[in-house]
């Protein structure tokens, strides 16, 4: 038995026009094309079509189905990749259940008057430096801490942010009291800063890695010494300098 383009797309609930689509990329080819220039489909035919429409169903892109296809010598192969779509699935759930997260938490500030800004210590915790620590740290670094981060209640948000803010104010006492980066105080604040870091998920600190820790820890020094968003944190460029050389100071000490 045989199908026009109309009839089969009729049965198969889909348009005239996305089976010349699939005829011309040659996604689905017909049975025959008769004089009249009609295309003629068979049962072959018909079956690829459900596998198609399966697929396709599934969101995979038509390119892959069609890869798919032609190399799917059994259900196994067809499987690998379903598999591997489903994976990139989860990908873009993942994604965009943090989007939401992002707006859920910008309408909250927004509602009561405040601006949604995040501190520029909480790097890595939200997407727009999604880039930077996928690329130094990794893609799990990125998801763990990114996920900590947006499963905190506003209110929990606020706090960390307070105590962030605690953090950078008693960097600059001490960098007022004139002591030197070396002290005890200041040491002993250093000590406090890492052991911040070591709550995020994700981070070379969290995970006990020694050598990725002085790593990261430098870099962030690094960074508090030159870039202006953190001088502005902790209060002065003198401040944050002071804190970068102490940071500094206790990676040398604890590496000796």
């Amino acid at each position: 038995m045989e199908w026009t383009v109309n009839e089969l797309a009729q049965r198969a609930g889909i348009s005239g026009r996305t089976l010349r689509h699939y005829h011309q990329i040659d996604l689905l080819t017909p049975d025959r094309i008769g004089s009249n220039g009609y295309r003629y489909y068979g049962p072959n035919a018909v079956a690829r079509l459900q596998r198609i429409l399966m697929l396709r169903e599934t969101g995979m892109p038509l390119a892959d189905i069609a890869a798919t296809l032609a190399a799917s010598a059994g259900p196994e192969a067809e499987a690998a990749a379903l598999e591997s779509h489903l994976a990139q699935l989860s990908r873009e759930r993942e994604s965009l259940d943090r989007r939401i997260r992002a707006v859920e938490h910008t309408v909250h500030m927004r509602r009561e008057g405040r601006e949604p800004r995040m501190d520029v210590m909480l790097e890595g915790f939200n997407d727009r430096y999604e880039h930077e620590v996928v690329e130094r740290w990794g893609r799990d670094a990125f998801e763990a801490s990114n996920q900590w981060w947006h499963e905190k209640s506003l209110r929990q948000q606020r706090e960390w942010k307070a105590r962030s803010e605690a953090l950078l104010a008693r960097w600059r006492e001490l960098h007022e009291t004139g002591l030197a980066t070396d002290s005890p105080a200041a040491q002993a604040h250093a000590v406090s800063h890492v052991d911040w870091l070591s709550e995020i998920p994700g981070t070379p600190t969290h995970e006990g890695d020694t050598a990725r820790s002085a790593e990261m820890i430098l870099g962030l020094a690094d960074q508090y010494e030159a870039h202006p968003d953190f001088h502005a944190a902790f209060g002065s460029e003198d401040a944050a300098r002071f804190a970068a050389d102490a940071l500094r100071r206790h990676v040398a000490n604890a590496l000796r």
